[in-house]
């Protein structure tokens, strides 16, 4: 097996992202693995890194008016108050989220981390970045750079991360779809169901 480069160097991996190429990255949930989010063919490499059937990938953002721009905003205070954090929420995709991306559906999946590493990078791609689990679809997530096990061009240290998976929060519909780090906040300010289906 390759061994895989790690980075200290924020610029480093973000002019990897600008050029195309895959890198992991460290949040406050789980290592992510990062691409620009809105060109299919990177989008792809994704999907085939990870293994993954055909299902959604959520995107991340370092600022609210990235929000705006991929994503129709009903209620901005709700959304400021459970972001930015370990939080995912599903919003109604705009035409420039590619369908690859959401798996054909009108929902995109928004994480905002508080994690200062992985705002830096974002804020040095200058564009929203793919964000899933930096881990074989079904493995064990990456909780720290040396966890990392797939075939990244390079992974950005920046310590362990702490909470695990984020909740998932469909502000559409107001149903939790995953119930994670986060959830407590989040319920607390929507009182959506604990579970999807529950």
């Amino acid at each position: 097996m390759a061994i895989i480069k790690v980075t200290r160097s924020v610029q480093r991996a973000a002019h990897a992202i600008k050029a195309g190429k895959v890198v992991a990255y460290p949040t406050e949930t789980v290592y992510g693995v990062g691409a620009l989010a809105l060109q299919e063919s990177t989008v792809r490499k994704v999907i085939a890194l990870k293994r993954m059937a055909s299902k959604p990938i959520s995107l991340a953002v370092s600022r609210f008016d990235m929000i705006e721009a991929v994503a129709h905003i009903d209620d901005v205070s709700l959304l400021q108050m459970l972001l930015p954090g370990p939080v995912t929420v599903l919003l109604r995709k705009k035409d420039v989220v590619p369908d690859v991306l959401t798996a054909g559906r009108n929902l995109v999946g928004i994480r905002f981390p508080s994690h200062t590493v992985a705002r830096a990078l974002i804020d040095y791609v200058g564009a929203p970045i793919t964000s899933t689990s930096a881990n074989v679809t079904g493995a064990p997530p990456a909780m720290c750079a040396e966890d990392v096990k797939i075939g990244v061009d390079c992974v950005l240290q920046g310590g362990k991360a702490t909470f695990g998976p984020s909740t998932v929060v469909d502000l559409v519909n107001h149903v939790v779809v995953r119930r994670g780090a986060g959830f407590d906040t989040v319920y607390a300010r929507t009182a959506t169901p604990p579970w999807a289906g529950e």
